[in-house]
């Protein structure tokens, strides 16, 4: 009588079933843990994205030697942001901006259209860039005006803009006045502190 070898026999319906029950599990498990890693992509890609914008903002106001700045607008419970030129040389002021002396240079954007899920804000519980606790979940916070204004000498509108994602990732782009550079920070829920990207 000849023998089949063990590796030509294939699998019995119940040792199919039983890799696939595996298989189901391994993959609920993934799942979230994926979709909470997606989201805090999410949120550090978007953290990057307005720092990065802020360094080019910077950069013009050298190369133009006149003040441009980013406004930011309410729109629901999120802010849209554009860029604006100095166009009469008393740096970008909201009636300038409202007259057209101040032109913009870009149209309007949201965060969530290139970063689905994210927005400008500060999640409930948790403490600003300082360590103080915080009345409101307002994520935009530079002056009454919400304008970051960089200079020609390359300092800047000092501030912080909070940035946080559906599930509660936390971050924020501080703005240093004196130097008009950026810094990324994230808030560490397991430290319960901010730490430096």
């Amino acid at each position: 009588m000849k023998h089949t070898p063990i590796a030509d026999r294939g699998l019995s319906l119940i040792e199919l079933m039983f890799a696939m029950a595996i298989a189901a599990t391994l993959a609920a498990v993934a799942i979230p843990v994926s979709t909470t890693t997606l989201d805090d992509f999410r949120a550090r890609s978007a953290a990057r994205h307005v720092a990065q914008r802020i360094a080019r903002l910077r950069a013009e106001a050298v190369k133009r030697s006149s003040f441009v700045g980013l406004r930011f607008v309410a729109s629901g419970s999120d802010y849209s942001y554009a860029t604006y030129a100095d166009g009469n040389h008393n740096g970008i002021r909201s009636a300038d901006v409202a007259s057209g002396a101040d032109p913009r240079l870009n149209s309007p954007e949201l965060l969530a259209w290139n970063f689905p899920g994210i927005r400008f804000g500060i999640a409930p519980g948790i403490p600003d860039a300082d360590n103080q606790p915080v009345s409101s979940q307002d994520g935009v916070r530079i002056g009454s005006a919400r304008i970051l204004s960089m200079n020609p000498d390359g300092s800047a509108t000092p501030g912080t803009v909070y940035i946080v994602s559906l599930k509660g990732a936390q971050y924020a782009v501080r703005v240093l006045g004196a130097t008009g550079r950026t810094r990324v920070l994230k808030f560490d829920r397991i430290s319960n502190r901010w730490v430096e990207q």
